[in-house]
C-alpha cells in the first residue's frame, strides 16, 4: 500500500500523461475494433455507426471517466492525499464481442434469412444490441447492492472460467489467427506488447530516459509495417469514405428502437442475464484491486455508475456495455491520478463525436492494434488460472470448455454459409447432422452447448468445484439448476433457421437435457449419502 500524502489532489499532473496514453489506447483500439465489426461483421452502414453507435459510445464513456476522476478527487480532499488513482473505464472488451456474435449477427442473419434487405437487417441487429446492452445496464444498476452475495455464493472458478471461454476463442483465436495471417504486420507489434506487459521491459525514446508506452509502441510499429509492407494502402476512394463522415454528431436519445426489439431480452437472455452478473461481479473484483493497491472507494455507488453508464449507452445508440477495468494498480503503480481519467473521456468523446474515428480506422489498421485485444484475451484467460486456487484448475478448464464448442459452432456455420448454405433455396436443416457425425464431428453437441454458453460453462465450472470440494450435495444443486435451465430452453435446445441454429425457448423444449441433469443430480447426492454413510 503506498504512503499517504498530504497534499490536496490535482486535477492533472505530469504523470497522468503515461497513465492518459495506456488508457486511451485501449479505448482507441476498442472503437477501432467497434467499427470493424460493425462495418465488416455486421455490415452496418456509415450513418449508422457515425451517427447513432458512436455518439452513445462518446456519452457512455464521458459519464463514467468523469465521475470516476470526480470521485477520486473528490476523496483525495477527504483523505488529504494526491496519490489517489481514478478506477480506469472503458468499454467491456467481453460484452462487446458477445454482444456482437452471440446476438447481433444471429439477430442480422436471421432478419436476412427472412428477406428484410441489409439496411434493415442492419437496423434489426443494431436493435437488438440496443436491448441485449439495456439489460446489462439494469442488471449491473439493480445488482449493485446484492454483488457481494452473488460472488459469495458462485465459485471464483466459476465466474472467471467463463469470462475465459469467451476470451480464449471470441478474442484471442480470433486475433491470433488474424496475426498469422498476417505476420509481417502482427509479429512485431505482438512481441512488443509482450515484452512490454510480461517480460517487464521499458523501451526508451533515442537519446532520452523517457520511456516509451507499450501499447503506443506497438501501435507505431505497427501502422509503420502496416504501410510499408503493403497491407495498408493508399485508396482514394476509402479515404474519401472515411473522411465523409467528419462532421459533429450529437448523442440523440433512441428510446423508440430500444423498444422495437424488446422481445430479444427473453430471446437472449441467456446471454444478457450472465454478462451482467459478470459485469457486475467483475467490477466488484476490481474495486478490490483498487483497495489492495490503496485506493478504497465506496462500492455501491461505483457500481451503480457502472451500471448507468451502461443504460447511458443503450439510451442514446450505443450496443456496447462500460465497465470498471481491470488493472488499477498497474496504473497507479505507472503514476497516473486523477486526470489520466477524465482526459480520457474528452479525447475519445471527440474522436466519436467529431466522425473522426473513420480517418484513424484507415489510417490504423486493425491489424497495428490487435495485439493489445489479444493481451487482453490472454490475460482474462490466465487470470481464470492464477485467481483460482491450484486445485480447481480442472473446473477452470471445464469452464472453458462451452465457449471452445460455441466458436466451433460459429466457425462450421460460417463454412457452410461459404459454401453456399443458408439462403432460401437451401437453407440449414438437421440433415447436415449426420454428416459431420460420418466425419466424427458432433456438431450438434456444439449447437447445444452453443446455447446459453454462459450458463452452461458457469454451471459446469462449478459443479466441478464442489466435486473437487467433495460437497456433492451443491454440486448435485447445480446440476438441478442446470436442468431448470434447459427445460425452459435457456440452454442447449435449439432450433433451425435458414441459416442459423437459434435458441429455442419453450416449457419442456430441453427434455433430453433436463433429464440428463437430473439424472447427473441423483448421482451427485448418492455421492454425498455414501460420503456420510
Amino acid at each position: 500500500m503506498s504512503d499517504l500524502k498530504n497534499f490536496p489532489p490535482r486535477w492533472f499532473s505530469r504523470r497522468d500523461l503515461d497513465g492518459f496514453f495506456g488508457l486511451a489506447l485501449d479505448n482507441l483500439i476498442q472503437i477501432l475494433v467497434i467499427v470493424s465489426l460493425c462495418q465488416g461483421v455486421l455490415q452496418f452502414p456509415a450513418s449508422l455507426l457515425y451517427g447513432r453507435i458512436l455518439p452513445g459510445v462518446a456519452l457512455s464513456l464521458s459519464v463514467g471517466n468523469l465521475y470516476y476522476s470526480w470521485l477520486a478527487y473528490q476523496q483525495g480532499h477527504h483523505e488529504q492525499r494526491d496519490d489517489l488513482t481514478a478506477l480506469p473505464y472503458g468499454i467491456n472488451t467481453v460484452s462487446l464481442f458477445a454482444y456482437v456474435f452471440l446476438v447481433m449477427l444471429p439477430v442480422r442473419l436471421e432478419a436476412l434469412a427472412q428477406g428484410a434487405s441489409i439496411e434493415q437487417a442492419a437496423e434489426i441487429a443494431w436493435q437488438a444490441g440496443l436491448v441485449a446492452c439495456m439489460g446489462s445496464g439494469l442488471i449491473e444498476l439493480a445488482g449493485a447492492g446484492i454483488a457481494e452475495g452473488l460472488r459469495r455464493f458462485t465459485p471464483r472458478a466459476a465466474l472467471l472460467s467463463t469470462l475465459g471461454g469467451i476470451a480464449l476463442t471470441f478474442i484471442a483465436l480470433g486475433f491470433l489467427l488474424r496475426t498469422y495471417a498476417h505476420p509481417l504486420v502482427g509479429f512485431v507489434p505482438l512481441g512488443v506488447i509482450l515484452l512490454t506487459y510480461f517480460g517487464q521491459v521499458k523501451f526508451t525514446w533515442p537519446g532520452t530516459r523517457y520511456h516509451i508506452p507499450g501499447g503506443l509502441l506497438a501501435v507505431l510499429l505497427g501502422i509503420l509495417l502496416a504501410w510499408t509492407t503493403g497491407l495498408a494502402q493508399w485508396n482514394p476512394s476509402q479515404w474519401q469514405a472515411a473522411t465523409e463522415p467528419i462532421g459533429l454528431y450529437l448523442p440523440q436519445l433512441q428510446i423508440p428502437q430500444l423498444w422495437a426489439e424488446r422481445a430479444v431480452f427473453l430471446q437472449y437472455f441467456s446471454v444478457i442475464l450472465p454478462m451482467g452478473l459478470f459485469n457486475l461481479i467483475g467490477s466488484l473484483q476490481n474495486l478490490e484491486s483498487a483497495e489492495a493497491a490503496g485506493d478504497r472507494y465506496p462500492t455501491a455507488p461505483c457500481l451503480a455508475v457502472n451500471g448507468i453508464g451502461t443504460m447511458v449507452a443503450a439510451c442514446f445508440g450505443s450496443c456496447f456495455p462500460t465497465t470498471i477495468y481491470i488493472g488499477h494498480p498497474a496504473w497507479k503503480e505507472m503514476g497516473a491520478r486523477v486526470g489520466y481519467s477524465w482526459l480520457n473521456g474528452l479525447v475519445m468523446g471527440i474522436l466519436c463525436l467529431s466522425g473522426t474515428i473513420g480517418v484513424l480506422s484507415f489510417l490504423v489498421p486493425i491489424d497495428c492494434g490487435m495485439a493489445i485485444v489479444l493481451w487482453i484475451g490472454i490475460v482474462i484467460v490466465s487470470q481464470s488460472f492464477t485467481a483460482t486456487p491450484s486445485h480447481h484448475a480442472p473446473a477452470v478448464v471445464v469452464g472453458l470448455l462451452p465457449g471452445i464448442a460455441a466458436w466451433g459452432a460459429l466457425v462450421a456455420k460460417n463454412a457452410l454459409r461459404v459454401a453456399g448454405l443458408g439462403t432460401v433455396e437451401r437453407p440449414f436443416t438437421s440433415e447436415l447432422i449426420p454428416t459431420f457425425e460420418q466425419l466424427d464431428t458432433y456438431i450438434s453437441g456444439a449447437f447445444a452447448l452453443e446455447q446459453g454458453l454462459i450458463f452452461s460453462a458457469m454451471i459446469l465450472a462449478a459443479m466441478t468445484v464442489f466435486i473437487i470440494e467433495r460437497e456433492f450435495a451443491q454440486a448435485a444443486l447445480w446440476s438441478l439448476l442446470a436442468a431448470a435451465l434447459a427445460w425452459v430452453g435457456l440452454i442447449h435446445s435449439y432450433q433451425w433457421s435458414i441459416s442459423d441454429t437459434v435458441l429455442r425457448l419453450g416449457w419442456g423444449t430441453g427434455l433430453q437435457w433436463t433429464i440428463g441433469y437430473i439424472l447427473l443430480g441423483i448421482l451427485l447426492f448418492y455421492a454425498q449419502w455414501q460420503k456420510q454413510s
